[in-house]
């Protein structure tokens, strides 16, 4: 993991570094001396090794610097602000996909060959289908302006929380849910469920007790990068129900040439995502006792 976290800080520092422009370009042309002061302000100045070595000395003390864009705020105080309220979104959305998939697609692979089991695919594929831009428009038009329910957009509130988390979700929860038909449909075809239902077992305990562990590893693999993604934030939903995450710094940093703060939140990331895929590969041996023989 450390290694893993070394390339990824060295290629994203290298891939700004040697990127055309500068956090300082604009239309009107920076004095010289002025734009000296401000590279050694924000040690963008020096060789490319100079300044690469500098990076990780303060990477290592958990400084990320200051942003270029947003002047005397440094990225540990932005991330520091904007987190909170994505890592709160992100973490509703993976309950909610979670939740909603499981019971989807255990629904869906208990009643092979129905018209129950074509018509829980079909509500997957189309919500896989329906991008975050439509999806969350249209259930602000239903449940905002129609019916009054919800508020249209915000923060702080649980009742502001639901829609965008909801939207977030979607998607994910169609996916964890045809993964989890799938794998469900070959276990219980499986000789130790044979043997459950010859015990006179019923098909509820049958699926949900003894099948399903086994046949959720493949959903558990894909919520490592999920959660990760999730609790990093959507720029879209954050935009559409105007809500104060990350998201938003993030596709900034990129437009204004933030490169610290662009940096942070890679990183950020990259941090995340090892750290579920380890929590995935723990969790192996509690699912699944052939692995943890």
């Amino acid at each position: 993991m450390p290694v893993v976290l070394l390339c990824v800080v060295t290629i994203t520092f290298l891939l700004i570094r040697l990127s055309p422009g500068g956090p300082f370009d604009s239309e009107r042309k920076l004095p010289p001396a002025i734009e000296k002061q401000l590279l050694a302000k924000y040690k963008l100045d020096g060789p490319i090794a100079v300044q690469y070595t500098g990076y990780l000395k303060d990477l290592f003390h958990g400084d990320l610097r200051l942003s270029t864009k947003y002047r005397n705020r440094s990225v540990n105080e932005i991330l520091f602000q904007t987190l909170p309220v994505t890592l709160i979104l992100g973490t509703a959305a993976l309950m909610l996909a979670l939740l909603g998939g499981l019971w989807l697609g255990a629904f869906a692979a208990a009643r092979t060959g129905t018209l129950a089991e074509g018509g829980a695919l079909a509500v997957t594929l189309l919500s896989i289908s329906l991008p975050s831009f439509v999806l969350g428009p249209l259930l602000i038009l239903i449940f905002s302006i129609k019916l009054g329910w919800l508020p249209v957009g915000g923060w702080g509130t649980p009742s502001q929380l639901l829609l965008p988390a909801v939207t977030l979700a979607i998607p994910y929860a169609a996916v964890i849910a045809r993964l989890l038909h799938d794998s469900l449909r070959e276990t219980l075809s499986e000789d130790f469920v044979r043997t459950a239902r010859a015990k006179g077992l019923s098909e509820s305990a049958v699926i949900y007790r003894h099948a399903l562990r086994v046949a959720i590893l493949p959903v558990v693999s894909y919520l490592g990068p999920l959660a990760a993604n999730l609790l990093t934030g959507s720029i879209v939903v954050e935009t559409i129900f105007h809500i104060p995450g990350a998201g938003g710094f993030f596709v900034n940093s990129i437009l204004n040439r933030d490169g610290f703060l662009l940096g942070g939140v890679v990183i950020v990331y990259c941090v995340l995502l090892m750290l579920f895929n380890l929590l995935v590969d723990l969790s192996y041996r509690l699912l699944d006792r052939r692995i943890r023989g």
